[in-house]
């Protein structure tokens, strides 16, 4: 399964620089069509409309459909999404096919958390988490590094089409290494009419847990994604090639990070340490930390500033490491899709509200201070969440909870419990 794993790494990079693009290229459009700061919030929100209120119908597809074939059609839509941005002319219809750029990646990271949740064991489950981690840390850091060249050079228009286009690549590999399902009863006396789903989810004290946490980590990581260029040009007045060399930087940090953070939390676990305390106090540290380099930033000025941004990097490599890896293991492999659909489904609420927040917030005070420290204070919360409401991290007895499942398992399934 490792060129699997790959492939789920890369999708997710290809799905970061995807919806992190427009970020890259928010000013020159801002004045291409002469829209106002509070239009340019709508813009970069839109994408979490659709994407947000898509997960919990994702998380179902893939729990009853092959994800396999309903992972390859999410990923075709959100890439001919791109590759058709760059025809577009005025706000309504870029704000069309953001929203349908939403509802294509939308079916990301349900099929993702199935795989591993089915195909991975347990204790390995850390860094393979984490491989998607450090997938979303570069595609931004590509985005800025190549976008900011390539848009400074050639324009936004043809970046986006080559990216739409050249994504499209990914989808023969995939269909070429992974396997395809084959149901297997559940047992003998499976029952067909009881199926635990998402209300059975949300009876869970831990999932709301994970939802909050979720919701933390999204909304400091939209705001550093859509936001932080536009801060870094604007409010800081870098060229946009320094732009793209800072906000590269702190993106490279953060898969380094994530990379480093799940393999160790693996070998603790593995050493014998509690997977509880591991994998939540990562996930607590980690929030602690970028809440605090987030509020230094707003002072700091220099050399100064660039380690925050560094620390920045280091912190949300950190707090999303294992954040996924909690909620496989607390589903299990037959509820995981569910349970991610509507982890991501509370999450991106947060992931929705950061740009527009920031957005209005920039309009009224014509400063990045309250943005700042507001992103800052949601990142406590979020820290506070997966260590205090967040339980033992134990497989949910779905079947003692509401009768035998009816969910097709998978081959694997029984092999990847620890």
């Amino acid at each position: 399964m490792n060129g699997v794993l790959f492939l789920l790494s890369l999708s997710v990079l290809i799905n970061y620089i995807d919806r992190s693009n427009l970020a890259i290229a928010a000013e020159l459009i801002k004045h291409e069509i002469f829209i106002s700061d509070w239009q340019e919030g709508l813009l970069l929100g839109a994408f979490f409309w659709t994407y947000a209120l898509m997960q919990i119908p994702a998380g179902w597809l893939v729990d009853r459909f092959d994800v396999k074939w309903v992972f390859a059609a999410g990923f075709f839509v959100w890439s001919a999404s791109t590759a058709i941005t760059a025809l577009l002319h005025g706000f309504v219809a870029l704000l069309i096919i953001r929203v349908i750029l939403g509802l294509g990646e939308s079916i990301a990271f349900p099929s993702c958390g199935k795989i591993l949740g089915t195909y991975f064991k347990t204790r390995h489950r850390g860094f393979a988490n984490s491989m998607l981690m450090v997938g979303l840390a570069l595609g931004p850091a590509l985005g800025m590094w190549v976008g900011g060249r390539a848009v400074g050079r050639f324009g936004w228009r043809p970046f986006f089409l080559l990216l739409g286009l050249a994504g499209l690549l990914w989808l023969p590999p995939w269909f070429a290494w992974m396997p395809r399902r084959r149901d297997t009863p559940t047992s003998p006396t499976a029952s067909p009419g009881k199926t635990a789903g998402v209300l059975d989810i949300l009876r869970q004290r831990s999932a709301w847990g994970t939802c909050i946490g979720q919701a933390s980590i999204n909304y400091y990581l939209y705001f550093l994604v859509t936001w932080l260029p536009s801060y870094l040009l604007r409010g800081r007045h870098l060229s946009l090639r320094d732009v793209a060399n800072a906000g590269g930087m702190l993106f490279l940090i953060s898969a380094i990070s994530s990379a480093a953070s799940g393999k160790l939390s693996d070998r603790w676990v593995h050493a014998g340490a509690s997977p509880t305390s591991v994998r939540k106090g990562m996930m607590l540290f980690g929030h602690v930390g970028i809440g605090i380099s987030l509020a230094l930033s707003v002072v700091a000025t220099g050399p100064l500033f660039v380690a925050t941004l560094a620390f920045t990097g280091a912190f949300l490599g950190i707090s999303v490491c294992n954040s996924w890896c909690i909620s496989q293991i607390l589903a299990g492999p037959r509820m995981v899709g569910r349970w991610v659909g509507v982890q991501n489904f509370v999450g991106n609420l947060g992931g929705a509200v950061a740009p527009v927040l920031t957005g209005f917030l920039l309009g009224r005070t014509h400063s990045y201070d309250w943005p700042f420290l507001i992103t800052a204070a949601v990142a406590w919360i979020g820290g506070l969440a997966w260590w205090f409401v967040v339980g033992p991290l134990e497989e949910v007895n779905w079947e003692a909870k509401r009768g035998a499942l009816s969910i097709p398992d998978y081959p694997a399934a029984e092999s990847a419990r620890p």
